[in-house]
């Protein structure tokens, strides 16, 4: 039987945030299975909410967030 796994697509300039339409650099994907997307400034804003619902939080390289130490970052890593 064949497995296979989804993964998400990375954060790219089409993606905006879902407060203020600003650039998304985080994607936060909540136990729910809901997606959010924000910006730099959103994302510090609600760090304390999204790792309090045990959202999955990844980064696109071009944001440098320290959000969490379980923080997956896209893109190829070098």
């Amino acid at each position: 039987m064949l497995m296979t796994t989804l993964t998400r697509p990375e954060l790219t300039a089409a993606d905006r945030c879902d407060r203020c339409s600003a650039a998304a650099g985080v994607r936060a994907l909540l136990p729910s299975g809901g997606e959010l997307l924000f910006c730099g400034h959103h994302a510090r804003e609600h760090r304390d909410r999204l790792i309090a619902l045990e959202a999955e939080i990844q980064q696109s390289d071009n944001e440098m967030l320290e959000l969490d130490a379980s923080i997956k970052r896209e893109g190829p890593t070098t």
